[in-house]
């Protein structure tokens, strides 16, 4: 019996995807819900699951093509696996069982990336500890248990003839086109993903439909930074999860946003839409490129709710699994450039949100304090705001806000 492979529903405001590669070949064995091939969509990337157990008989799209909803990928001969079994031979079951060591076992769940490593590397994952949500193994999970598998013993070499030189294997260029320029120097062409499209197009578009404005301050991260000390390891132990900085930031972001509710709001034709209430997205910066999850609802979460939702975020965009829904909407944003050392930047509106604010390394200056000059751990931060519905009187209140509550902690419970 044949059963057919097609493209699953797509999230909404997608229309098509891109095939990018096939995890099997016509002829491999296949079980149920193992994934069979990646899609990438403008924001995410999408697993196809076989839909039953067999052999994989025929692959219908090749990868590069796009494809939409409902469109016949592959089929699968389910009674491939059963009409093979009863006449396999001694060699057939020896390939069988190094196609299963190569392939990773079907239940333990995983990223595509994560999946080429163990594949790369011969492991079995059900061998590895998952410490991703819901046992997911993470790309991290498989490094560490690499270190720490000893060290093989090196094979002794047997002493023979030493043999004429060769020269070393030139290096394999990265995919694409390879090709000289007009002086003869070696240029690299390579198509950009949908999500780096996608990236330029949003981009741009911010660019050409904003009157974008910076406006800049700075902010002594000393109160924050004692109290995340002295509190740091009771706030792990009673809520299992660290105690960072960008909840601190969030939840002065939410306060300061209640008092100048446009820089909430954004731009929806001839309207101003006031949102009342506060998704924030949080950029992550991932292997394939930038992407921005949203934490909803934070005036309703604890700083030990951020800091898990942030946590979680994170671990889905190392492992390529953020879904459509963890990007759609959002009011206001975050980008900390600190955590790759910027000292100062403008960050880019994330349309049709109105404002975003950017964090930056912290950094020990000097400073006049009562007549006196002393060393403080400061930050600056810039706000990027939509001029056409956001004053700068309003954006420069808004970043003074944030900064007297961050450098006076007790302000965020007390909401003064």
């Amino acid at each position: 019996m044949s059963v057919d492979v097609i493209v699953p529903n797509l999230p909404e405001s997608v229309a098509d995807a891109t095939l990018v590669t096939w995890h099997k070949h016509p002829g491999d064995a296949v079980t149920r819900d193992e994934n069979l091939v990646d899609l990438e969509t403008d924001k995410v990337v999408l697993e196809v699951p076989a839909p039953a157990d067999g052999v994989l008989s025929e692959i219908l799209r090749n990868d590069g093509e796009t494809v939409v909803a409902g469109d016949l990928l592959a089929k699968i001969d389910a009674a491939g696996v059963a009409a093979a079994a009863p006449a396999a031979s001694a060699p057939a079951a020896e390939t069988a069982s190094a196609a299963q060591q190569a392939a990773p076992a079907a239940d333990v769940a995983m990223s595509p990336a994560v999946r080429r490593l163990v594949q790369e590397h011969n492991l079995d994952p059900s061998a590895i500890k998952a410490t991703g949500p819901r046992g997911r193994l993470t790309k991290a999970d498989v490094v560490n248990f690499m270190d720490s598998q000893p060290a093989a013993e090196p094979a002794p070499v047997p002493v023979t003839a030493a043999p004429a030189p060769t020269p070393p294997p030139a290096a394999a260029p990265p995919a694409g086109t390879a090709a000289p320029d007009q002086q003869g120097r070696l240029e690299q062409r390579v198509p950009m993903t949908r999500l780096r499209r996608r990236i330029a197009e949003r981009l741009v578009e911010a660019q050409q439909t904003a009157a974008i404005l910076t406006t800049f301050n700075e902010i002594n991260m000393q109160p924050v930074m004692d109290l995340r000390s002295r509190y740091k390891d009771k706030f792990e132990k009673v809520h299992g999860i660290r105690l960072g900085f960008m909840s601190f930031f969030v939840k002065a972001a939410v306060e300061a946003l209640r008092r100048f509710p446009a820089v909430n709001a954004s731009i929806d034709g001839a309207d101003i839409v006031y949102h009342g209430y506060y998704d924030i997205g949080i950029a992550v910066s991932t292997e394939r490129g930038l992407m921005v999850p949203i934490v909803r609802n934070c005036d309703q979460l604890s700083l030990a709710d951020i800091e898990k939702a942030i946590s979680e975020y994170a671990a889905k965009g190392r492992e390529g699994t953020i879904g459509i829904e963890d990007l759609t909407g959002g009011t206001f944003s975050l980008t900390n450039g600190g955590v790759f050392g910027s000292l100062i930047s403008t960050p880019i509106l994330n349309p049709p949100q109105s404002a975003i604010l950017g964090m930056h390394k912290t950094m020990q200056r000097a400073m006049v304090e009562d007549g006196q000059i002393v060393a403080r751990p400061m930050m600056y931060l810039a706000l990027s705001y939509d001029h056409r519905i956001v004053d700068g009187k309003e954006a420069v209140s808004f970043l003074v806000t944030i900064k007297d509550l961050l450098e006076d902690p007790a302000r965020l419970l007390l909401e003064v």
